[in-house]
């Protein structure tokens, strides 16, 4: 029923495995096609699947359905499996000698033999011959190892004692050993490859987002399904009362791309402030420009952030172009973050301004920079105190974090008292900031 559908729609059926996790059943369809799948494929082809499944019935039981690619450990079924192993970039010589390196160690182990063996594999034929290295001797001790003169000269009249003489040993069942061997290790240098390759095509998107479909989820980590290799997206780096269920598309950003023994290991993030910037990037044509930077950012995952924006040119306003027409850039951000506050900060080498842009939403009166401490304190209107400062400090905490000076927020009567300022609220500063919730 599944392949003549995927063999219709030009896909591939790959495998097929019905298995039980926990008390959940799932009936898993690996599909590729001639130039790799990725995720809208394998949507559409779940979508339609499912319906020829509800149509049929042909499972009983409550399941699960999911469809993805093979990956790096395709299974070698077919011929053509194996003839793939050039499109992986596998040196035909280097297979070869794997082969062979693998093919001595077999005979060894089958035969229970510790004999000094070479393997010859015919390049053309396919034709394996095992060669056992001897010494040759005047009298011999060991015949797994040594060899006498005279039965060296039967085989090459040119030996000498202490010369190396190759003498066949190739077993009579030894082809189905040899055949067996070689499979594994081009299964295994296949793997080898795909798994190369994988990790070069990720490596590059490190501190990237990529989009994704959730598959499952264990006690520790979410696996989203990239299209040729499934990523983890560790529980404590979602946002707080953020959840997903199977089938859900999601973005979330590269924190590291490794490549492991079991192959490359993708984690990622939805809390990472490197998942705010690049939806900026990717949102305002002036960021991905050039025009327009990002000179920091921070974040408190599903609560608040601030990022610092500096325009290149003078005629484009920084914050401006990160709102959008009728703030429509950031509503899209805000959205993807799930409501996260957003404030937009004008970066200004001039600290005190700066300082008094990060602490946006409050109004600041006066900022006192002392350059050696790397502290700014900051007088804010006494109605305007809890609000500089945020719920349990987070508007503070923030604007120290993305200004990088630390900061004593007073107000202005504390101020008096503490320094003798004088009241003055005509005396509040410019501040070039948006908060958008």
């Amino acid at each position: 029923m599944i392949q003549p559908y995927l063999n219709e729609q030009g896909f591939e059926l790959v495998d097929i495995e019905y298995v039980k996790e926990g008390s959940n059943w799932f009936l898993r369809v690996y599909v590729d096609k001639e130039g790799g799948i990725d995720i809208d494929d394998c949507v559409l082809i779940s979508e339609k699947l499912s319906a020829k499944l509800d149509e049929n019935d042909p499972i009983p039981t409550i399941y699960f359905l999911e469809v993805s690619s093979p990956g790096a450990e395709r299974p070698l079924k077919k011929p053509e499996d194996v003839a793939k192993s050039r499109e992986k970039g596998i040196s035909k010589d280097v297979l070869f000698e794997a082969i062979e390196a693998a093919l001595i160690s077999s005979y060894k182990r089958n035969f229970n033999t510790a004999q000094n063996v070479r393997v010859d594999m015919n390049r053309n034929t396919g034709v394996i011959r095992v060669y056992a290295r001897k010494l040759i001797v005047e009298e011999v001790l060991d015949s797994r190892t040594e060899i006498s003169l005279p039965a060296a000269r039967e085989i090459n009249p040119h030996f000498q004692l202490e010369d190396i003489a190759e003498i066949e040993v190739t077993p009579r069942d030894f082809g189905r050993i040899a055949a067996q061997t070689a499979k594994q290790v081009v299964t295994q240098r296949i793997r080898e490859a795909e798994r190369g390759l994988i990790y070069n095509a990720f490596v590059d998107k490190e501190e990237d987002i990529v989009t994704g479909v959730v598959q499952r989820q264990d006690l520790r980590n979410i696996y989203i399904d990239l299209g040729k290799i499934e990523a983890a997206l560790p529980l404590t780096e979602l946002m707080p009362n953020e959840k997903f269920v199977h089938g859900d598309r999601i973005k979330a950003y590269i924190t590291k791309v490794e490549n492991t023994t079991k192959g490359p290991q993708i984690i990622l993030s939805r809390t990472h402030p490197g998942l705010l910037k690049r939806l900026f990037e990717l949102e305002v044509p002036e960021i991905f420009d050039g025009v327009v930077e990002i000179r920091s950012v921070a974040r408190e995952a599903g609560f608040r952030s601030k990022i610092a924006v500096h325009s290149r040119n003078e005629e484009v306003d920084p914050v401006g172009s990160c709102v959008g027409p009728k703030g429509m850039r950031v509503q899209t951000i805000v959205g993807e973050l799930r409501g996260e506050k957003i404030d937009i900060v004008r970066f200004s080498d001039q600290v005190d301004e700066y300082v008094a842009n990060a602490l946006s939403p409050s109004k600041v009166l006066e900022v006192q920079v002392f350059e050696e401490e790397k502290m700014a304190r900051v007088i804010v209107p006494d109605y305007q105190l809890s609000l500089a400062i945020g719920i349990k400090g987070q508007n503070a905490r923030l604007a120290a974090k993305l200004t990088g000076w630390k900061i004593d927020i007073k107000s202005e009567s504390q101020a008096e008292q503490e320094f003798g300022r004088e009241k003055d609220s005509s005396l509040e500063m410019h501040q070039d900031s948006v908060s958008v919730d």
